[in-house]
């Protein structure tokens, strides 16, 4: 809470025009919140663990092992949070032939992603949100579908915190929908989630946001020797692949390279994630993932929708990816002993503070513009309300262009902004917000005459 309580001192001294941004946590979040259970997460774990592989071409008739049972029983999970939500929550496989590959799917094969589909209630709010972690897991030789292939922190951490936010979040009611999704064939070339893209791209849904939890449970790194169980990343990325000409045009002569709707993703997350978890600092890195490495929400972005990736801050590359063993006195291989569950709980939360903040909250303003009609040291800012939709107002926040964060924010009624501070040397954003105080995503202005 430091980082509000500094801006809100620096907007009661400086502007005398606009109301202080009074923020606050939302009591029924806060309580969604403390309902996310460690123990839970942990007990998710050790039973996909408990499958011996989820390896993506292993068995899929047996009802104790391979990718399967696996599916089955995370499908059966999420119908049990249906049955407790009173039927909101949707379970569904969405199922598709994977065609050989020639390199890690060596035959056609069937697969299957598990979805919990809450639908939200607003007839007007068709913006849709995805949070997803994988359920497969592989040891050194990715084909090998027989190997023991725990998986435990890649990605059952993932996994098993996306399957604790649908059991939580099921239980409420929010305006837009929210799909949970435990994604297959990650390890074989994120094929589960190239097959939900194009669902999504060809069923035209709005995501306007899409998370993938992808290794959220480890906290010590070996190669380094720290250990850090309070901060995670966010991997975005800032320029889309499907960017217009036009759009390049504008993002060069602005300089808006880092206000991509995905950027603006990863920083409302670590704004709200913040906001309702303790002792947690949410590390925004400028790239869409590591060297060497992609995750699902790859193929989102790639299909022109805002994905970010959440991971661990110190990886252990000796449980990655590898046979279980022991060489040399180093214990390799994915354990459920060796991940941190009070840290994937942590990170859990972010998830679902943020998505539910979000979820609540009002559609974003429409054609926000900086004016730009003449040479000044101010900044005039103008949008339009969501169609539809009275906001009880909008949030103005304003950065150093240097900034990797919003600094400044505050309140207005009205669908106008003048500033005393030049349009020059600032970035500027403007979010819709509910009586409650749920904000919206952040909308970088366009320059209008």
């Amino acid at each position: 809470m430091r980082y509000l309580l500094y801006t809100l001192f620096l907007f009661s001294s400086i502007y005398s025009f606009a109301q202080p941004a009074i923020v606050r946590q939302d009591q029924q979040i806060k309580k969604m919140v403390d309902e996310v259970s460690e123990k839970n997460i942990e007990a998710n774990v050790r039973k996909l663990v408990s499958f011996q592989t989820r390896n993506s071409l292993s068995d899929t008739t047996s009802g104790t092992t391979g990718i399967g049972a696996a599916r089955n029983w995370i499908r059966s999970e999420m119908g049990r949070y249906s049955t407790e939500s009173g039927g909101r929550l949707k379970a569904e496989f969405d199922v598709f032939t994977q065609p050989a590959d020639g390199r890690r799917v060596p035959v056609p094969t069937i697969m299957k992603n598990v979805l919990g589909i809450l639908p939200g209630t607003d007839p007007l709010d068709d913006r849709v949100f995805i949070v997803s972690g994988h359920y497969d897991s592989r040891a050194s030789d990715v084909n090998d579908p027989k190997i023991f292939a725990p998986g435990a922190n890649d990605d059952a951490s993932g996994t098993s915190a996306v399957m604790e936010l649908a059991r939580v979040m099921s239980k409420y009611k929010f305006n837009c929908t929210i799909i949970f999704v435990a994604m297959v064939a990650e390890e074989q070339g994120l094929y589960g989630a190239v097959n939900l893209a194009k669902r999504a791209k060809d069923s035209k849904w709005n995501v306007a946001g899409m998370i993938t939890n992808d290794i959220v449970g480890n906290t010590y790194g070996m190669e380094t020797g720290l250990k850090d169980n309070n901060s995670v990343r966010i991997f975005s990325e800032g320029v889309s692949v499907v960017e217009t000409p036009a759009e390049a045009a504008v993002r060069t002569s602005t300089g808006s390279e880092n206000d991509g709707k995905a950027r603006q993703f990863a920083r409302y997350l670590k704004e709200v994630g913040e906001r309702y978890v303790d002792q947690l600092d949410v590390k925004l890195i400028y790239r869409r993932d590591r060297y060497l490495r992609g995750g699902d929400h790859t193929p989102f972005s790639q299909a022109g929708f805002p994905g970010i990736r959440v991971t661990e801050m110190n990886e252990n590359f000796e449980r990655q990816h590898q046979t279980v063993r022991k060489e040399n006195g180093v214990d390799y291989g994915d354990l459920p002993e060796f991940v941190d569950y009070a840290y994937t709980q942590k990170v859990a939360r972010m998830n679902l503070a943020s998505l539910a903040n979000l979820a609540l909250s009002p559609r974003e303003p429409e054609n926000v513009g900086v004016v730009t009609s003449q040479l000044t040291n101010k900044t005039v800012l103008k949008w339009e309300k969501p169609k539809g939709e009275s906001p009880a107002g909008y949030y103005v926040v304003m950065r150093e262009t240097s900034s990797p964060v919003w600094e400044k924010k505050f309140f207005v009624t009205d669908t106008t902004a003048d500033l005393n501070y030049s349009k020059d040397n600032y970035f500027f954003g403007v979010q819709s917000v509910d009586a409650e105080g749920h904000e919206s995503l952040v909308i970088t202005p366009k320059a209008v005459r």
